[in-house]
């Protein structure tokens, strides 16, 4: 077998080995066995909403395991179709099969990241929030780029981007604003951006044209339906309503139909502005407070500390997720992963997917170091 073909072989090994890893296998075949009795037992739909919520976790772990004996099964037939043809001298076969190695290993990779979007609020909806840090004018520009950053990977993706509010800055960029990402798996692909970032450049509002280091934070949290409880006590909250930000209508600026909601527990702050009506938006904060609020127990489930506590540090040195240099040369690095770009013009136009997939695989897998290839 020829030394690429061996590499590639190595490759879907190991992808398949994080597919168990990650589906847990010993447990997942325990699972699925429960699951599967438990269907046949005609009691169960006595509560309809238990009962679905056991066949969407039976069918997803159904997908899981088929999928990986399917690949192990196919990589099993290939590597005896080469064997076979080049003891027999048949080129052909020894093509067509090494052809079929490389479509699994395209479809490995991409059940590799099928995986990393299979948390509990993955499929959901997004908000997005964007702050800026300490530097003025600089860090408020850093913000805006980043939203605009944000907003044109959601589009390249296929979802739709509401603006819920803005913090326009005293000369340029924004202070703050909020975006609700629509579709499915957004909150999955974004939930590790969360973090601060690091902009270095040279600033195009200083007069001697000096180099800046700018810095603004990203904070990320799933939209929830109604089928997720989340108790609030309005007692715990305190609720500001202020005037709407920014050029639009006749209204804007007239009535105070924003509104903000602090919750006095956690320390979490919402607000919206999006809607000339305040009782609209006070109802659009109290979804993105029970979001917040929802957020942080999933936060708590997925050990995700460092990603929390990254996120709601000072946003400064010694915090940032990851880096953009414009001058004195190009590049964009994550600081978790090591993952580089030295097209920073293309990354701060939306082309986050390859950061995002590595964060996702640090995530969920750490590194990839110790894991096991499969027999």
């Amino acid at each position: 077998m020829r030394a690429e073909i061996e590499g590639i072989v190595d490759d879907i090994k190991q992808g398949v080995g994080l597919l168990r890893r990650h589906l847990d296998w010993d447990q997942a075949i325990k699972r699925l066995d429960w699951l599967n009795n438990k269907a046949e037992d005609p009691n169960i739909w006595n509560d309809a909403a238990e009962a679905q919520k056991l066949m969407r976790e039976r069918q997803l772990l159904e997908d899981g395991v088929s999928a990986v004996r399917q690949v192990e099964n196919e990589l099993s037939d290939n590597i005896e179709l080469i064997e076979l043809g080049e003891e027999e001298g048949d080129e052909d076969v020894v093509r067509d099969a090494e052809e079929g190695l490389r479509r699994m290993l395209a479809d490995v990779e991409r059940r590799q990241v099928e995986a990393m979007l299979s948390g509990e609020a993955d499929s959901n909806d997004s908000y997005l929030e964007v702050h800026s840090g300490a530097g003025g004018t600089e860090s408020q520009d850093w913000a805006n780029m980043l939203l605009r950053m944000y907003t044109r990977w959601a589009e390249r993706q296929g979802y739709k981007v509401e603006v819920l509010e803005v913090h326009d800055g005293e000369e340029a960029g924004i202070k703050s604003a909020t975006i609700h990402v629509k579709g499915h798996n957004a909150y999955g692909w974004l939930k590790t951006e969360s973090g601060v970032h690091r902009l270095v450049r040279i600033s195009p509002y200083d007069s001697n044209a000096r180099r800046h280091t700018s810095f603004s934070s990203v904070w990320v949290y799933p939209v929830v339906d109604d089928s997720i409880e989340i108790d609030i006590n309005e007692s715990d909250c305190r609720i500001d309503t202020y005037r709407s930000s920014g050029a639009g209508g006749q209204h804007v600026n007239t009535t105070d139909s924003a509104v903000r909601i602090t919750h006095i527990p956690s320390g979490i702050v919402v607000q919206c502005q999006q809607e000339r009506s305040q009782h609209k938006n006070r109802a659009k904060a109290w979804d993105m407070l029970r979001a917040r609020l929802y957020e942080a127990e999933l936060q708590k489930r997925e050990d995700a500390a460092n990603q929390e506590a990254a996120s709601k540090s000072d946003i400064g040195w010694g915090h940032q997720i990851r880096s953009y240099v414009l001058q004195p040369y190009q590049l964009v690095k994550d600081l978790r992963t090591g993952v580089e770009s030295t097209a920073p013009s293309d990354v701060l136009d939306g082309a986050l997917t390859p950061f995002m997939e590595a964060a996702l695989a640090h995530r969920i897998e750490g590194k990839s170091e110790g894991v096991e290839d499969i027999d």
